[in-house]
């Protein structure tokens, strides 16, 4: 993480400004351009309202945002000294992103965005008297027009829309439809997500310019005159908006084969830098996303995959449409877009031989059959799943995979499902899901590293899915992609929906040269990725300083999984897992020797852990002070944690309990107590032993270093 020239590394706590208790965005749509030749995208997204019940008129002060934040904004004609965007040098942006990916053009023209943005702030204070404010999380984007969307032309396209079904007073039919909208059921999601797309083209409304918007530091604020509360508020707007060079949210830079490309640095700001959003991880929504890039490119996003990519013959662009149908956090959204390569089992004499322009980066990066219609070929071809004999279907639970079986569910405990979570086509309850171990899976990478990620991803790809499947139970995604990610890339590897990242510092570590160790090395940082998708995605922190809840969770449970994946016996699993301890003990022990007893607190926040202004918005404690970016705490903290409660109940008792856990709360954002209180639950005798809730959080949550046991 590159910390920011004006953050004290004191108080650097990450505000999330969105007012999430008076409004919510339920779908964006993107639409955006990779320009390589500038660094930046550009284009649009539509955000899709509604408002949240029992609120009424909130002017800017009664929005929960720090004193004095407006004083820095910018006016017309100049800058103020309290810009905390304006460096010394008179340069937009953080300088520590310029000691990195060097140094821009110091000299060049305001953009016309850019200049749109100063005017906005003389129009945002005649608008400040009684008017309900929109805001946003949004940082080092320059937005040109924020405009609300008349969804009208495409309004006979849902004749059932009506204000007794929506709950919108039949005064504003746009309103209405909009509503019946985003309140279809999800067996309809297919429809449901055309007519978003048609929504998001629709031109603007005609009184469009009464919205007036204003960024600052750390937000987007919007605002329609006359407009006093949520409930009358617009629906639909459309937000056309810029990202720039040095945004903290993505990552411009070359591939090992000195090829641009740019994908999501999931920095501690997440995507506010990418399209301006509700950061909040209470703010679940799906979206869809159209994006063109040079047409010898691969754009991988966190969603689903609609088709392969098609040109526009009048830019000769490749257009990709991704999408989601499960309502998650917009810091899940994840884009990639570069030169990749597909690795396959046989490498093509073509990239053997370094000719990569010659492949048609279209035509690799296809996987088959849409989503729910994987075909025999689709599974035994271009997937990495090597199948012998019968090749059976998708719902077939007698696949194998190299001799290990994918769906060995014997000694498990019972799959009964109880979805608590908001309506969404869920594959916990699917029946052909379930008995889906290894998902349809790609690998991506550079030229260069072809052959390394096809000895160690492509090969130990399926064995490790195979494996969570068989702990955890079913896959939460219906695909995964795996993008070997250029060398500037800050950690091990990131976990998104249907997409995760390696760095390569992995791959060599699964090369036949480096012998088990580094095969082991490769292994089991797969499996801390795949466990993500449990611990983290679909279930999630409702709280971002609870890290340990994604991180401590993935660290436990990937020496489990790879256990599994690698067939070791009981006697090889417990040795294999004592060394790894030992290990982590020693660099824990030394990390809290040497950092600050604050970042040692597994919940800084401590009783007020989840709580939020009256408008919903907060901060994450510490999240942007320089140190914490390279502190492991919350990953072995809480692996440690986790590994103590184990042996009070027992080891394979308490992976059991995961698997239950997941079945009730999956597709829900938890806190701390929802995991212990349900574990308490399950094994009484904890509490008799003297464990209760309040003896583990002042013991290993709520202070620093580690309980002497």
């Amino acid at each position: 993480m590159e910390p920011y020239g004006d953050l004290n590394p004191d108080t650097d706590d990450l505000p999330l400004r969105a007012n999430t208790n008076h409004i919510l965005v339920r779908h964006y749509v993107l639409d955006l351009t990779v320009h390589f030749d500038r660094e930046v995208i550009s284009g649009s997204v539509v955000l899709f309202l509604e408002p949240c019940s029992g609120v009424g008129s909130k002017s800017e002060d009664d929005l929960g945002l720090e004193a004095g934040e407006g004083a820095g904004t910018i006016e017309a004609g100049g800058s103020q000294d309290g810009d905390p965007d304006t460096m010394e040098d008179g340069t937009r942006g953080p300088r520590k992103m310029e000691t990195i990916f060097g140094a821009k053009d110091r000299n060049r023209a305001e953009s016309p965005s850019r200049i749109e943005n100063m005017q906005c702030s003389e129009f945002w204070k005649t608008t400040s008297d009684g008017n309900f404010t929109l805001v946003l999380d949004c940082c080092d984007l320059d937005v040109s027009k924020v405009e609300e969307v008349d969804p009208t032309s495409v309004c006979h396209l849902l004749p059932e829309v009506a204000s007794e079904r929506s709950g919108v007073s039949s005064g504003n039919p746009q309103a209405a439809f909009i509503q019946s909208l985003i309140s279809m059921p999800p067996r309809r999601w297919k429809q449901k997500h055309q007519l978003f797309l048609l929504c998001s083209r629709a031109p603007g409304a005609q009184d469009g310019n009464s919205l007036h918007f204003h960024r600052d530091r750390w937000s987007l604020k919007v605002r329609k005159k006359g407009v006093a509360s949520p409930q009358e508020f617009p629906r639909a707007l459309r937000i056309c908006y810029e990202t720039r060079p040095t945004g903290g949210s993505v990552r411009w830079t070359k591939d090992q084969d000195n090829r641009v490309c740019v994908y999501t640095a999931g920095s501690p700001i997440n995507n506010r830098a990418l399209f301006p959003c509700q950061e909040p991880p209470v703010a679940m929504s799906t979206w869809q996303a159209t994006v063109r890039a040079p047409s010898k490119c691969v754009v991988l996003l966190s969603g689903e995959e609609q088709t392969e990519p098609t040109e526009d013959a009048d830019t000769r662009l490749s257009i990709w449409n991704y999408y989601v149908t499960m309502p998650m956090p917009a810091s899940t959204f994840t884009l990639a877009v570069g030169h990749w390569q597909q690795v396959t089992a046989n490498i093509p004499p073509a990239l053997e031989s370094g000719v990569w322009d010659s492949v048609d980066c279209g035509r690799m990066a296809k996987l088959g059959a849409g989503s729910g219609d994987w075909t025999q070929s689709d599974l035994g071809s271009g997937l990495g799943i090597s199948i012998s004999g019968t090749q059976p279907t998708r719902s077939d639970p007698s696949l194998e995979v190299e001799g290990l079986t994918v769906t060995d569910c014997s000694g498990m405990v019972d799959d009964g499902i109880s979805c608590s979570h908001g309506d969404y086509p869920c594959r916990f309850t699917e029946l052909s899901a379930r008995s889906l171990g290894v998902i349809p899976h790609r690998v991506f990478g550079p030229v260069c590293l072809l052959h390394k990620a096809q000895n160690g991803v492509l090969e130990l790809l399926p064995r490790c899915l195979s494996a969570a499947h068989a702990i955890l139970g079913v896959h939460p995604f219906p695909r995964l992609d795996v993008l070997i990610v250029p060398a500037g890339f800050s950690s091990l590897g990131m976990a998104s929906p249907h997409i995760m990242f390696l760095s390569q510092s992995v791959l060599c570590a699964g090369s036949p040269a480096c012998g088990d160790e580094g095969l082991s090395l490769c292994g089991s940082r797969i499996c801390h990725e795949i466990a993500h998708s449990w611990f983290g995605l679909v279930i999630g922190a409702k709280d971002w300083t609870e890290e340990w809840i994604s991180e401590g969770f993935a660290t436990y449970l990937e020496d489990i999984i790879w256990a599994q994946a690698q067939q070791l016996s009981l006697q090889d699993t417990a040795e294999q897992s004592d060394l790894k301890a030992l290990l982590r003990w020693r660099r824990l022990s030394d990390e809290l020797q040497n950092s600050e007893e604050v970042l040692q607190i597994l919940r800084p926040n401590n009783e007020n852990t989840g709580q939020v202004s009256e408008s919903g918005s907060s901060t994450v404690k510490h999240a942007l002070n320089p140190d914490k970016a390279f502190m492991q705490v919350h990953y072995l903290k809480g692996y440690f944690l986790l590994r103590y409660l184990a042996s009070q109940v027992g080891e394979q008792q308490f992976v059991d309990f995961f698997r239950l856990f997941v079945n009730k709360y999956h597709g829900q954002l938890i806190l701390s107590q929802d995991f212990l209180r349900m574990l308490l639950i399950a094994f009484p005798d904890m509490e008799r032993k003297g464990l209760t809730l309040s003896a583990i959080y002042a013991e290993w949550l709520d202070r620093p270093g580690i309980p002497k046991r």
